[in-house]
């Protein structure tokens, strides 16, 4: 544990903060809903889904965040403009939890961000993402909308690495990093997600948190759950080693410097709060060893007993 020589920004987007030195804010967790394979969703063109249930999964990830001090987002995820604003808007009415708009393509995303300055929800949004596809057209049209956060992809096809991280996001010659492209469209709080590509590969995203922050001092997380369920192996580990590992890869991103994790579908909060509340408590006990404080009550650290029976 320790801490980062340079200056950490932090963020306010909607209620939550997010950024700083480790310990200072608790991780904020980040749960996916919609999202391919969501079984709430009953006809993913026209983004049909069943109310009750989603609105259960968003106010289970509340409670949790509620009962452990660890503060939470949504990441709406859709396929086509129509559904991701039915869903946006679903989401909006059900919480103030600030949220992601998620769509794998650029038209996608922009309909639906378009959608949100429109009707006054932009100071609650996270354009997810700007990434290594990202053309001029994408640029001009987030600033037309001004959203003000946005999730950069730190994922670098010709490096994966921590190093290939760093030079995607960086000017290079006359070739424009990712975060000066933010900048271009009116991106102030910036949110920088490095790439897990299989199990191996957390350690190398959860260095390169580390790397990011000590590099550009914003707030940095990665995504480390998801591909614990579509490892082959795990079923024969055991009942409980799918659960176990999840959190481990949780735990993994949070002790290198994770400001927020990204932990796949809702229904997983039961599994992930309690252990990223205690590493969280964990985290922010050792930084006063480096002269560092929570800077809210509201922390794990203190929200919870940790007196042994």
């Amino acid at each position: 544990m320790f801490r980062f020589r340079r200056e950490q920004k932090i963020f306010e987007i909607g209620k939550v903060k997010v950024g700083g030195q480790p310990g200072e804010l608790p991780t904020v967790l980040i749960g996916s809903i919609f999202h391919e394979g969501h079984r709430i969703v009953k006809d993913r063109r026209q983004g049909i889904f069943d109310k009750k249930k989603a609105e259960h999964l968003i106010k289970l990830q509340e409670e949790l965040s509620e009962e452990t001090a660890v503060p939470c987002m949504l990441d709406v995820v859709g396929e086509n403009p129509k559904a991701l604003i039915k869903y946006i808007d679903f989401v909006s009415e059900v919480t103030d939890a600030p949220f992601l708009i998620n769509g794998q393509e650029a038209s996608v995303r922009i309909a639906a961000a378009k959608h949100v300055a429109e009707v006054g929800l932009h100071e609650r949004a996270v354009y997810n993402s700007i990434n290594y596809t990202v053309q001029d057209e994408e640029i001009r049209e987030i600033r037309e909308t001004r959203l003000k956060a946005a999730v950069i992809q730190a994922f670098n096809p010709k490096n994966p690495h921590p190093r290939g991280m760093i030079s995607i996001l960086s000017d290079s010659g006359e070739k424009e990093g990712l975060i000066k492209a933010a900048l271009k469209a009116g991106i102030e709080k910036p949110m920088i997600l490095t790439p897990v590509l299989d199990i191996p590969s957390i350690g190398s995203a959860a260095h390169g948190i580390h790397i990011l922050k000590e590099e550009f001092g914003m707030p940095t997380g990665t995504a480390p759950v998801g591909v614990v369920g579509r490892w082959s192996k795990i079923d024969e580990l055991g009942r409980h080693a799918k659960r176990a590992c999840r959190a481990g890869a949780a735990a993994v991103a949070q002790v290198m410097g994770a400001d927020f994790i990204i932990y796949g579908s809702l229904a997983k909060a039961r599994e992930i709060f309690p252990v990223c509340a205690m590493i969280d408590a964990v985290i922010a006990y050792n930084a006063g060893n480096y002269k560092v404080k929570p800077l809210t009550k509201k922390h794990p650290l203190f929200h919870l007993s940790f007196r042994l029976s």
